[in-house]
């Protein structure tokens, strides 16, 4: 059983979206994500959360590389390989 997608943005006082998602980000709601990015991305760039990813399929990746130039990304130990694997790492600043 997958564990059910939650999308939380909230604004820094320097303006920065903090765009938080925890769950799994997988085909059933890429597109959900995707919005999520596009809306926190609208005015500058905006800090992904994924500490509380637990899976991230290709299409999340996609989703992430889409806004590679607007986003920074925080992240769990979990997801370090899939994002360098995939080179995301190496577009976009990632904290651990």
């Amino acid at each position: 059983m997958s564990t059910q997608l939650t999308l939380t943005t909230d604004s820094r006082e320097d303006g920065v979206v903090l765009l938080i998602a925890s769950g799994e980000i997988d085909m059933s709601n890429v597109d959900a994500f995707g919005e999520a990015l596009a809306d926190a991305t609208r005015k500058g760039t905006a800090i992904v959360d994924l500490r509380g990813v637990e899976y991230l399929d290709s299409g999340g990746i996609n989703a992430l590389f889409a806004y590679a130039d607007r986003i920074r990304i925080r992240t769990n130990a979990l997801l370090v390989p899939v994002l360098t694997v995939s080179g995301l790492a190496e577009l976009v600043d990632v904290e651990r």
